[in-house]
C-alpha cells in the first residue's frame, strides 16, 4: 500500500522537481504524448498532443513542449506543468521534424509542402520567419551544435540544404543518397551523419567543406540518427530491418546492430549517454537499448503509431 501511494504520488509531482529525465513520444496514431520516466522505465502519464504529433522539442526552461501537429498544419504548445494543450503556431501544409537552438531562442520546423523551414521565437511562441529550401520535401531541420546553421533533409531531393540562420537564407546543398532522413552532428559540429532510407546508407558530411567525407552501409530504410553525446557512437534506426545500427565515429564502421521492434523511427539518448529510447511505430512501443552493451533491455508500451522520442 506504501508503495502504491509513493508512485501516486510521483505522477502528480511537476515533472521539473524529478531528478530523473524524461523521455516524451509523441504517438501519431494516437493524438497523444507517452511520459516515460527514465529511471524505471515506465509510463507515468499521457498527455494530449494535438491531432497527429509527429517532430517535438523542450523549451530551454522545460515549460513548453512544441509539437508538428501535421494534418492541422501547426506547432502545438503543450503545457508541461499542467499536462494540457497550450497555445498554437500556424505553420504551413505538412509539418514534420521540430528542433530547438542550443540557446532557446528558436524552434524550428521542416514544412513539406511549402518546402521551408519556418521558425518560431521561443520569447514570445510567435512565428518570426520562414526560409525558403531548393530541396523538395524537407523532412527533418536539425541546428549545428553552434547554432548558426541549421542541416534539412530534403526526402524528394536526395540532397542536404545548409541555412545560415544569421542572413536567414541558403547557403550551400550536399547530394546524399536516396531519400535522406535523420541527420545528426558530432559534439564538436564537425561531421554531420545523414541517414538515407532508400539507399540504405549513412552519408558523413565534412561540416567545413560541405563535403561527403564517407559513406557507411547501414541496415534495411535507415532513417533515424542519434549522436552520443561524447561522439564516439551514432546509431542509426533500420525502420525495414526492426534494428538500430551502432557506428564507430573513429572507424565510419558499423561495430553492433540491436534488435528492436517493428518500424524503428526516430530515437533519443539519456543526458549522459547510457540509455538510447527508440520509437518502433508499428510495435506500438519504445525500445530500451543499453548503449555500453548494446543491447536491448525492454520495450515500453506507449501508445498508436509513436514516431519519435525527446528526453530532458
Amino acid at each position: 500500500m506504501i508503495r502504491r501511494c509513493a508512485a501516486t504520488v510521483l505522477v502528480l509531482l511537476p515533472f521539473s522537481l524529478h531528478a530523473a529525465p524524461f523521455a516524451y513520444v509523441p504517438n501519431e496514431g494516437s493524438g497523444t504524448i507517452s511520459v516515460i520516466d527514465t529511471a524505471t522505465d515506465q509510463v507515468v502519464a499521457e498527455m494530449p498532443g494535438g491531432s497527429k504529433p509527429r517532430g517535438l522539442a523542450i523549451s530551454k526552461d522545460a515549460r513548453w513542449l512544441y509539437v508538428s501537429d501535421q494534418p492541422k498544419s501547426r506547432l502545438q504548445l503543450v503545457d508541461l506543468e499542467k499536462r494540457a494543450l497550450g497555445g498554437t503556431v500556424a505553420l504551413g501544409e505538412s509539418p514534420e521534424g521540430v528542433a530547438i537552438s542550443p540557446d532557446g531562442r528558436w524552434v524550428v520546423a521542416a514544412v513539406e509542402e511549402k518546402n521551408e523551414v519556418v521558425v518560431t521565437d521561443t520569447r514570445t511562441n510567435k512565428l518570426a520567419f520562414a526560409i525558403p529550401v531548393r530541396g523538395q520535401n524537407p523532412e527533418h531541420a536539425v541546428f549545428t551544435p553552434d547554432g548558426r546553421r541549421l542541416f534539412v533533409s530534403a526526402e524528394n531531393g536526395d540532397s542536404v540544404d545548409v541555412l545560415d540562420l544569421e542572413t536567414r537564407k541558403q547557403v550551400g546543398q550536399v547530394t546524399v543518397g536516396a531519400r535522406p532522413r535523420g541527420i545528426g552532428f558530432l559534439p564538436d559540429g564537425s561531421r554531420a551523419y545523414v541517414a538515407a532510407e532508400n539507399a540504405n546508407e549513412v552519408f558523413v558530411i565534412d561540416t567545413a567543406t560541405l563535403a561527403v567525407a564517407a559513406r557507411v552501409p547501414a541496415g534495411l530504410r535507415a532513417n533515424g540518427v542519434t549522436v552520443h553525446p561524447d561522439g564516439s557512437r551514432v546509431y542509426i534506426s533500420n525502420g525495414g530491418a526492426a534494428s538500430v545500427s551502432v557506428i564507430d565515429t573513429k572507424t565510419n564502421q558499423v561495430i553492433a546492430t540491436v534488435p528492436v521492434g517493428q518500424r524503428p523511427w526516430n530515437m533519443a539518448l539519456t543526458p549522459d549517454g547510457g540509455k538510447l529510447y527508440v520509437a518502433n511505430g508499428r510495435s506500438g512501443t519504445v525500445s530500451v537499448i543499453d548503449t555500453a552493451r548494446n543491447e536491448k533491455v525492454k520495450d515500453i508500451a506507449v501508445g498508436k503509431l509513436p514516431w519519435g522520442v525527446v528526453v530532458r
